[in-house]
């Protein structure tokens, strides 16, 4: 049996109407790790390298994974072809261990028997240069969002920065006030 994990469980649903009694089909319903949300959860002391936890509630969903993925004679992780695909995967495959099968990486761009099926065909490797991207824009976040946030909550007023591209906005909010 071929594993396949994708992000979305109406994925599933889609492509077990053509795959055919080969494949299993699990979902991760989004990310399954991620920096812990009650601190900084990044040691900047240290390279900023990022503190990953399991998400709360995902537990069982993960040793589900793991289960499955130990029986099959493949796993294909197929989460979204975006960076935050590319780091659902990277994680999935960090948790997996010693399993008897492969381990692919695949990407498709719709949900149809011959686009899913030319991506199992070329399944490959995690792209690591997209994953450390996402891993990238995740710590700026974090940082952003725990350490500029309030900065400027206290002295401009403002709202709270949770992404990196709120800074922009931030910037032209204070200039049309204005600010500097």
């Amino acid at each position: 049996m071929k594993l396949i994990i994708v992000e979305s469980p109406t994925k599933t649903k889609t492509l077990k109407k053509f795959l055919g009694k080969g494949y299993e089909l699990a979902s991760t319903n989004g990310h399954i790790i991620d920096l812990p949300k009650s601190k900084l959860g990044v040691d900047v002391d240290n390279g900023f390298k990022p503190e990953y936890i399991s998400i709360e509630g995902k537990g069982a969903l993960l040793k589900d994974l793991l289960s499955k993925s130990r029986k099959a004679t493949a796993v294909y992780l197929a989460p979204d072809p975006d960076r935050e695909g590319e780091a659902i995967a990277y994680h999935i495959a960090s948790k997996l261990g010693k399993i008897k099968g492969k381990v692919y990486r695949v990407t498709f761009n719709e949900i149809t028997k011959k686009a899913v099926l030319e991506g199992i065909k070329n399944a490959g490797e995690i792209d690591i240069n997209k994953f450390y991207a996402q891993q990238a824009r995740r710590i700026l976040d974090r940082l952003v969002g725990y350490k500029v946030s309030p900065f400027f909550v206290e002295n401009n007023n403002l709202w709270t920065f949770r992404r990196t591209g709120s800074i922009c906005c931030a910037e032209n909010d204070l200039r049309t006030r204005g600010g500097s």
